[in-house]
């Protein structure tokens, strides 16, 4: 049987030579952790700490029209979304399941171009390509490129992450306030900076040209050598978003899971707007949903992996962990779960965790808020 071949992002030698431990993850060979997710952990809650998120797909929409492609596309409004701005929100299908959940941006450049970049989670990347071109004919004057393969994509994230990095770029990335984005330069080559993340902290997201993100990644790791900045990967990314109660496609999200059972009803625009699956998601906000996504908190030191059974405290099956593990903040373990919605509100769960029943309560999302 012939292996298959993974994709390696500009930043693999940086990885490698670093010690980092690389996995196969979404076609793509990626850091899952270079000293332990611990400690990579703990550095961005304290310091910043630097994940390659090249992996994900970049999506890039050119011309009149794309911002009503987008709209046609997407759970969230994008034709009033102005230059500058970045909205998050799904790609759905008729039914109302979820294709992907993604970021949009409507970004100028220096020549006054304007476009819409679209990022995309790296395992649905094909999937949500097929499901743009058909749509394409509509539009004429917009064209698509697929810029994965072609630019590398960094994350910044932690306290300390733009006050030591602003002076890397020709303006100061702490201008823009959260969901906002620009292009600007970092030493002369031109970058996209946004104010975003998956980790639960400020920072950022910048997406520069595959052959300048070996300089750049250095250059932000000798920027926080002092004050504790350091490369994370993969692992350390998942108990982060974990912990900042985010949605990971596969667990939170699928096609079988819509986005108001996921907890996601601020990401759909339904008023005066049609979009894919606007209908389907239209009759669940107003019937209601099979299930709803909660948090628990696990008694003992055992985490709830995903795939462990939830029942009441008379043993019945209500539902199913979506993710779970330690919370290296709290010092205990945390989970998500998919849960019936006629006990969504019970405080109380049992939850099968390698055939020993725990205790588990329910408590509300995010389990971590940075400090303001």
């Amino acid at each position: 049987m012939s292996q298959v071949q993974l994709s390696s992002t500009p930043l693999d030698r940086c990885h490698r030579d670093a010690g980092a431990r690389m996995v196969p993850f979404a076609g793509w060979e990626m850091p899952i952790q270079y000293d332990s997710i611990v400690s990579e952990h703990h550095a961005c809650r304290t310091a910043a700490a630097l994940f390659d998120v090249s992996h994900m797909g970049r999506l890039r929409f050119d011309g009149e029209g794309s911002a009503e492609l987008l709209d046609r596309l997407m759970t969230r409004r994008v034709t009033d979304l102005a230059v500058g701005g970045v909205r998050y929100g799904l790609i759905c299908n008729r039914d109302g399941g979820t294709l992907d959940d993604v970021l949009v941006s409507h970004l100028k450049t220096p020549s006054d171009t304007r476009y819409h970049l679209l990022v995309v989670n790296a395992a649905n990347r094909e999937k949500i390509v097929d499901w743009i071109k058909p749509h394409l004919e509509d539009f004429p004057r917009v064209t698509f490129s697929d810029r994965t393969e072609v630019t590398a994509m960094i994350a910044v994230q932690g306290p300390l992450a733009m006050e030591t990095c602003k002076r890397l770029f020709s303006f100061d990335p702490a201008r823009l306030k959260y969901y906002q984005a620009a292009i600007t330069d970092h030493l002369s080559k031109p970058v996209i900076v946004s104010r975003t993340g998956y980790t639960g902290e400020d920072g950022f997201e910048i997406v520069c040209r595959a052959e300048e993100a070996t300089r750049v990644w250095e250059n932000f790791l000798l920027a926080g050598r002092d004050a504790g900045f350091r490369p994370a990967g993969l692992g350390a990314r998942d108990t982060l978003r974990m912990e900042a109660g985010m949605p990971l496609y596969g667990h939170e999200l699928s096609e079988s899971i819509d986005p108001i059972s996921a907890g996601l009803r601020f990401a759909c625009n339904i008023k005066d707007r049609q979009f894919i699956g606007r209908d389907a998601i239209a009759d669940l906000i107003q019937s209601g949903t099979r299930q709803v996504r909660i948090g628990l908190l696990p008694e003992g030191k055992r985490p709830a992996r995903d795939g462990a059974e939830v029942l009441d405290l008379d043993g019945n099956p209500v539902g199913t962990v979506v993710s779970g593990g330690p919370s290296p903040t709290l010092g205990h373990p945390i989970a998500m779960a998919m849960v019936d919605r006629e006990h969504a509100d019970a405080q109380a769960f049992q939850v099968d965790i390698r055939g020993k029943r725990s205790k588990a309560t329910r408590t509300k999302l995010p389990f971590y808020k940075r400090p303001q």
